[in-house]
């Protein structure tokens, strides 16, 4: 056993849950718009719902996620018609921010839900006590695989993301470079400051790829293999989606991002070309929890109600290949024909949530030289 191995377990009382693994059944990261930078302390709450009261008071709820910033009002649309008298305060930021931001307010929490946060994140809120068990209705619907296993459940999954490159045919075809095609090729010599990848700290697909690189090839290789990738990268930066857009826009020849953002760019129509690696994509999962506190309020348990109701669910589909619930909605063009096959089979969010402070203090000494300065 590994040091890291044996450490984590000395740190890591796991809660009952089902393991999430390869089996799972059919069922993101820009910094926002509406956020101020990638500090945990400069995150801004934008309310994204204006209610427009039919008799009664207006609640408020303050929603931690880390849903794409396109994705969010869509989503919410369906919840805005059905809760006139809710109002929805988003505070909105990548995945590594919002895990710190709401792990720094464990002592007075801000937040009333969690929505669209890693479950590898929840893992680590979880077992500092943050999360309050909810069943949310509907819960029978989810598949078992994309939940907590407590009855009640302490995080309930909504749908999966994986790692994916992005490639700019244009660039490629001026520079005479091949596209990749697997992990391996991302180290050969020919793409040395062609590549850029989002900081795990800050980033959940950041983090994703990383976690799962060191359990496919095992920690030592896998160190290894980063210090290979880390000569061919120009930067890390603080953003899931960055990468994608950065490569959209010719800046850089790949983009190591997630499927959602190199799949809507392509069929955006920029010159994009989605690439799933062969040895299989890191991915995590998308979850929602109540925040433990003094006052819990009805309308957090409305909004996580509805954040696994079939309206919205079929929105999620709309962006994921894999759902936490099955819908009519068929998987976006350009993810692979099985997506579920792309998944890394041995990939373990128990674990990945256990060395996680572990993984991104190695890290960070190797290679946070390449970082982006943070806004």
């Amino acid at each position: 056993m590994s040091p890291m191995s044996r450490r984590a377990i000395s740190l890591w009382i796991a809660p009952a849950f089902v393991a999430l693994t390869f089996a799972i059944a059919s069922c993101s990261e820009n910094s926002a718009s509406n956020s101020t930078g990638n500090s945990p302390t400069s995150t801004s709450s934008t309310a994204i719902s204006d209610p427009k009261p039919e008799g009664g008071n207006v609640s408020s709820i303050t929603v931690y996620t880390a849903l794409e910033d396109d994705q969010i009002k869509p989503y919410l649309a369906s919840f805005n018609q059905q809760y006139p008298n809710i109002k929805v305060n988003i505070v909105r930021d990548s995945t590594g921010v919002i895990t710190a931001k709401f792990l720094a307010e464990k002592s007075n929490p801000q937040a009333d839900v969690i929505w669209g946060l890693a479950a590898s994140s929840l893992l680590v809120a979880d077992k500092q006590g943050l999360l309050e068990p909810y069943a949310p209705k509907g819960i029978e619907k989810v598949n078992a695989l994309f939940r907590d296993g407590a009855n009640p459940p302490r995080w309930v999954g909504i749908d999966a993301w994986e790692s994916a490159f992005c490639v700019n045919t244009i660039e490629a075809k001026k520079k005479n470079l091949p596209i990749p095609k697997s992990w391996a090729d991302l180290t050969k010599p020919e793409y040395k400051g062609q590549i850029v990848m989002s900081n795990p700290a800050s980033s959940g697909t950041g983090f994703l790829s990383v976690s799962t690189l060191l359990q496919m090839k095992g920690e030592k290789d896998g160190w290894s293999y980063l210090d290979a990738l880390n000569e061919n990268i120009a930067q890390y930066v603080h953003s899931g989606s960055k990468p994608c857009k950065m490569a959209g826009a010719g800046e850089y020849l790949i983009g190591i991002s997630f499927g959602y953002r190199a799949v809507k760019q392509k069929n955006d129509g920029e010159p994009i070309e989605p690439v799933f690696p062969v040895e299989g994509s890191g991915w995590d999962v998308e979850a929602n929890a109540l925040v433990k506190k003094a006052e819990i309020k009805p309308a957090a348990k409305t909004f996580l109600d509805w954040a696994i109701s079939e309206e919205v669910s079929k929105e999620y589909a709309k962006n994921f290949a894999i759902t936490a619930i099955k819908t009519d909605v068929p998987p976006p063009a350009g993810y692979p024909a099985d997506p579920l096959k792309q998944l890394y089979p041995k990939n373990d969010l128990k674990w990945a949530a256990a060395n996680r402070d572990l993984i991104l203090k190695e890290w960070t000494t190797r290679y946070d030289s390449k970082s982006a300065p943070k806004k």
